[in-house]
């Protein structure tokens, strides 16, 4: 089960990439890897578009999960760094470059925004048991809205790339088949809050208890 983690944009209204963002001493591409890791998604493909997040991905996560198999806190995950050439055409760009990167043997993919740090791994791990259960589609619902993380199946890769035009990402797809969509409540788990603008960094960061809000 592969997370792929869109973190390719070049935060215009924040002054800088928001992968590079720092929110209590991790920045958010380290963040992303991180729940998705946690969630039980293996490898994680990191899209990055407008900065090079090389040295993001030489740290370890912090904290790291620990998977019942007596590793170390210091053990990263597999991460696959994939760079979008086309990252100033949108996100759905950037979403078809990581699905080409999954590797074959992965039967889905959870797509996570790096803009997104108070989503909680819960609702990795419930989108992965959706698809365990049958479902090929899987949606992380809050209070009852679509939102993200989104599970993709294999056999809709192809189809979810061909659609994905500008900034929509998985959406003409989902909208195209809601048959197909298992919605899956996760309230309880976080929040799908983005940031987009100086005002939503201050406002996630205070409910993040962090002081540090840019990288330095």
């Amino acid at each position: 089960m592969a997370g792929i983690l869109l973190a390719a944009g070049d935060g215009s209204r924040i002054g800088q990439p928001k992968a590079l963002v720092v929110i209590g001493g991790q920045s958010l591409a380290r963040r992303g890897i991180g729940l998705l890791e946690a969630g039980g998604a293996r490898p994680v493909i990191v899209v990055s578009g407008a900065a090079s997040l090389d040295a993001e991905l030489r740290e370890p996560v912090w904290p790291a999960a620990d998977h019942g198999t007596g590793g170390s806190d210091r053990e990263r995950p597999a991460v696959i760094s994939v760079h979008n050439p086309r990252w100033q055409a949108g996100m759905g760009s950037s979403l078809a470059a990581g699905l080409a990167a999954v590797p074959g043997e992965c039967t889905a993919a959870v797509l996570a925004l790096a803009d997104q740090p108070l989503v909680g791994p819960e609702a990795v791990r419930r989108l992965i048991a959706a698809h365990a259960a049958g479902a090929s589609v899987a949606v992380a619902c809050y209070d009852g809205k679509p939102r993200n993380p989104v599970l993709i199946g294999q056999e809709h890769w192809a189809e979810v790339a061909a659609l994905a035009e500008g900034d929509v990402g998985a959406r003409p797809f989902l909208r195209a088949h809601p048959e197909l969509v298992t919605h899956i409540e996760c309230a309880d788990t976080g929040r799908p809050d983005d940031i987009d603008t100086v005002e939503d960094l201050a406002r996630v960061t205070a409910l993040l208890g962090a002081t540090t809000p840019f990288r330095s």
